[in-house]
C-alpha cells in the first residue's frame, strides 16, 4: 500500500468516514455525530470532522499515518462562504496532505452516477436534489435549509407534525393519533409543553419525529397519511424540476437515485415516491443500488491526490 485517503460524508444526523487505499478499496469506516455546517459555525463542524478522522484512523491502527488526500462532503457546504470557512478551519487542523471540501449532494451524485447523467434525490434530516444532464451541465433544486426549505425531509415532516398536533389541540383540525405519539416521542406530558421543546429542537431532533409519523400513518391515521403524501409530492417536484432543467422534459429518459435516511430501500416514503414518479416524471428509471456518499468522497480524494502528483 502506497498511501491512504479518507472520504467524509457529513450530514445533519451523522458523519460517515471511510479510509481507503490508493485503489479506492475500503480499509476501515466509522460513524460519528452530525457535522453539517451552519452559517458562522464552521469551527464546530471542523471539530466533529477532526474527531471522526482520528477515530477512523485509530480503528485501523493508522493513527500515525497522514492521509494523502481528504475529501469532506458536508451538508451546508454548497454555500461558498460556509465552504471556505470550513476549509480554513480544517486546514488549520492539518488532517491530510491534500484537502478538498464538497457539498454532501456532490459526493453522493459522484457515487450514484460517476461522471454520467442522472438525478439524485436526497432526503434525510434535510433534503436536496442534484443532477447532471447529458451535456454535463449540473443543477441543484431545494437544499434551502431548515427554515426556508428542506421540504419532504425528516426535519420538515417533524415540524409539520407539530403543526398538526397543535391545530388538533385548537380544534382547527380533527383529533389525530399523532398527538399522543408526538407527545411520547418528545417526552412531554401536554401539548403546550411542545412549545418549549420545539423552540430548543435542532433539525436533527425534529427529524426524530418523522419515524413516528410513518408509524402512525401505517396504523391508518388519515392526517399522518396526508402529511406523508404531501412530503412525497414535495420530493417528486424536486425531481421533476431537475428533469425539466437538465433533460428538457420530465418525459425524457433519465436515471434517478435516492439517498438519505428517509429514502432507504423499502421505506414507506421511498415506496410512495417511486409510485408517484411514474406519473410525475414518467421518463424516470429508478436505480436500486444504494448510494454511499462517503464512497463518492473517497473517489474525490483520490482525484485531488492524482492532480497534486501531476
Amino acid at each position: 500500500m502506497t498511501f491512504i485517503v479518507i472520504g467524509i460524508d457529513g450530514g445533519g444526523s451523522k458523519t460517515h468516514a471511510i479510509v481507503a487505499d490508493e485503489q479506492g478499496r475500503t480499509i476501515a469506516e466509522t460513524v460519528g455525530p452530525a457535522s453539517a455546517v451552519r452559517p458562522g459555525q464552521a469551527e464546530a463542524s471542523a471539530n466533529v470532522i477532526a474527531d471522526v478522522v482520528r477515530d477512523v484512523l485509530a480503528s485501523c491502527e493508522m493513527s500515525h499515518v497522514t492521509p494523502r488526500g481528504l475529501c469532506v462532503g458536508v451538508a451546508g457546504a454548497g454555500r461558498e462562504a460556509e465552504r471556505h470557512e470550513l476549509w480554513q478551519a480544517l486546514v488549520a487542523r492539518d488532517l491530510a496532505s491534500e484537502l478538498v471540501i464538497h457539498s454532501d449532494f456532490s459526493i453522493a451524485l459522484d457515487d450514484a452516477f460517476g461522471d454520467g447523467p442522472g438525478v439524485l434525490m436526497i432526503s434525510g434530516t434535510g433534503s436536496v436534489a442534484f443532477g447532471r444532464g447529458p451535456t454535463g451541465a449540473t443543477s441543484r433544486c431545494g437544499g434551502w435549509g431548515p427554515v426556508c426549505g428542506d421540504e419532504g425531509s425528516g426535519a420538515w415532516i417533524g415540524r409539520k407534525a407539530l403543526s398538526v398536533v397543535t391545530a388538533a389541540a385548537d380544534g382547527r383540525e380533527p383529533e389525530t393519533a399523532l398527538t399522543g405519539a408526538i407527545l411520547t416521542a418528545a417526552q412531554v406530558n401536554e401539548t403546550p409543553d411542545l412549545i418549549a421543546w420545539a423552540a430548543g429542537a435542532a433539525p436533527s431532533q425534529l427529524a426524530t419525529l418523522a419515524p413516528v409519523v410513518l408509524s402512525v400513518a401505517e396504523s391508518g391515521d388519515l392526517r399522518a397519511n396526508a402529511l406523508l403524501s404531501l412530503a412525497v409530492e414535495e420530493l417528486a417536484l424536486h425531481v421533476r424540476a431537475l428533469a425539466r432543467q437538465l433533460f428538457g422534459d420530465e418525459r425524457a429518459a433519465l436515471q434517478v437515485a435516492f439517498s438519505g435516511g428517509m429514502l432507504t430501500r423499502g421505506s414507506a416514503i421511498r415506496k410512495r415516491l417511486e409510485h408517484r414518479l411514474k406519473s410525475a416524471v414518467p421518463g424516470a428509471t429508478i436505480r436500486s443500488e444504494p448510494v454511499i456518499a462517503a464512497r463518492g468522497a473517497v473517489r474525490a480524494a483520490l482525484r485531488i491526490v492524482g492532480e497534486a502528483m501531476v
